[in-house]
């Protein structure tokens, strides 16, 4: 995307025209007075614009070339009710729309199955959201997405997450340039048997075989299910130390054990 010779859905992003906004009032009078290739024109000269909205959205390495096309459907609805006497730059009403519909497409092709009734909630929440704001300029609290809507703060919320884009456990969250900290060394290990590790620092030869702090760390971990955050915290030391003592510790116990 960065590159400017880019080439998406047969487009080259480098050769793509720029309308200044002289050129994109008189392309509009042009089109309500029904000529056809001045809406032509304004959808080649905005396609710059779709890109820049893609450059921000694309997280989950989706197909530019789909992405490209969806954001295209939501700029040419943008183009088709746009009004001049909006008094406002093309623009600042075509991001919502354009992005609307590439969330829309990331939303109907998340990997996780979401229920029927809780995606359309979802939908009618983030219309109304939408339409709220172009017309009030600012956000519309939760309280009043579920008032309008005839439901709970709750179920509100519950629907909006469920759209959310799943995150791997392995998805590094943090590197201070040694030990990479992962989404799983955030989550709480609830797990009070049945650990084939649990069960080996319960022979206490090996255990003593470590450090003061490395008995610390992993009893907090595995025995009393804190994060590493927590513990990092309460020993007055960076996540990544106690990431590194955690490994340590535990290859360690793997080689005693063995």
């Amino acid at each position: 995307m960065a590159n400017n010779k880019v080439v998406i859905s047969g487009v080259k992003t480098s050769e793509l025209k720029v309308l200044t906004t002289e050129e994109m009032t008189e392309l509009f009078k042009k089109m309500h007075e029904g000529d056809k290739f001045a809406r032509n024109d304004l959808i080649s000269g905005n396609l710059k614009l779709v890109l820049s909205i893609l450059r921000k959205v694309n997280t989950r390495n989706e197909n530019l070339d789909d992405l490209f096309q969806v954001g295209c459907i939501g700029l040419v609805k943008a183009i088709d009710n746009f009004d001049l006497a909006h008094e406002v730059k093309f623009s600042t009403y075509a991001v919502p729309m354009i992005l609307g519909e590439v969330k829309r497409y990331l939303r109907d092709n998340n990997s996780i199955r979401v229920s029927r009734s809780t995606r359309d909630l979802a939908y009618k929440a983030l219309k109304l959201k939408e339409e709220y704001f172009m017309e009030k300029g600012e956000e519309i609290s939760i309280e009043d997405l579920a008032s309008s809507l005839n439901t709970t703060i709750y179920d509100i919320v519950f629907a909006l997450e469920s759209l959310k884009d799943p995150v791997s456990m392995f998805e590094p969250i943090y590197n201070d340039g040694g030990d990479t900290i992962y989404v799983y060394d955030q989550i709480e290990d609830k797990k009070k048997t049945g650990s084939v590790i649990e069960e080996k620092l319960a022979t206490s030869d090996a255990v003593s075989s470590l450090s003061d702090r490395e008995q610390i760390i992993l009893n907090e971990r595995y025995i009393i299910g804190k994060t590493q955050m927590e513990i990092a915290r309460d020993m007055d030391i960076s996540q990544a130390q106690v990431s590194r003592l955690e490994k340590n510790a535990i290859k360690q116990l793997k080689k005693t054990l063995r």
